[in-house]
Parts: structure tokens; sequence; C-alpha cells
């Protein structure tokens, strides 16, 4: 039996496996850019009460398992993560503006899949075979595929 989560006229299991890629799938999610771009992901979800459940950020592409409450989009939670990131790494590392001439990071669109067909264990073993990314306390667990 799932873990279901409550708000205060709400219980829900809503669990959406999302991937996105940078531009040109261009591999540049290392070093202090990556983890600068999870910190602005972990604080997207916290203000829109989005519990990542599992993650990884590899070269070009991110992967997140997420539980999203049901007055959320899933869209609009993406809009958001990939908005502010690009917007804000873009100021804090001016030399991105020689890779990415027309101010956008991300690549267009997303991918988006509920852990009802695929489970959750199948979602949590395909992110960890990218990386640890269950110790993601730990900043120097982050590899390089």
């Amino acid at each position: 039996m799932p873990d279901y989560s409550k708000t205060s006229h709400t219980v829900f299991h809503h669990r959406f496996h999302i991937v996105w890629i940078t531009k040109y799938r261009k591999r540049i999610l290392t070093g202090d850019l990556r983890l600068r771009i999870r910190e602005i992901i972990a604080q997207v979800a916290e203000e829109m009460q989005i519990r990542i459940v599992n993650g990884v950020l590899s070269a070009e592409h991110i992967h997140l398992l997420v539980e999203i409450p049901p007055h959320v989009c899933v869209s609009n939670f993406v809009k958001f993560a990939k908005g502010r990131s690009s917007r804000k790494i873009q100021q804090e590392f001016p030399s991105l503006g020689k890779v990415y001439w027309g101010r956008h990071f991300w690549g267009r669109g997303f991918f988006s899949s509920t852990s009802g067909n695929v489970t959750d264990d199948m979602i949590n073993a395909y992110i960890n075979q990218h990386s640890d990314a269950n110790q993601s306390a730990n900043v120097s667990n982050i590899s390089l595929e």
C-alpha cells in the first residue's frame, strides 16, 4: 500500500517521472553549475509543496521522481523549475552566454509519466543506475556519466 500524502482537504498519491534536457543536449551540467541547478529545483519544489522522491542530474538531462499535489499542474512545476533555473544560472554564470546565445538554457518540452504503468521501484532503479541519487544530501556523490 502506498504512502499517501495529505493536505487539509485531500489525500493523494500522485507520482510523476519527469525528464528534461539541456538545449542542444550539450553536456554542460557539471561542477558548481550542477549543484546550483539542484538547489534551485529543490527551492521551486518546496515553494510549490512538491516532494522530490528521487532524482539525478546527468551531464545533459535531469530525471525527477516527484510527488505533486492535486492542485499543482505538472507543466507548471516544470515551467517554474526550468524558467527560474535558466534565468538564475545565466545571471550567475555569465560564461554560458557564449554557448547559449538565445537566453534559452533548457530544451523545449519535457517527458512526464505517472508511476502507474511503471512502478516507483522501476523508476528509482532507472534513476539510481545513473548515479548515487538516493544520497542527495552528500554533494560529493554527484557523478558524471
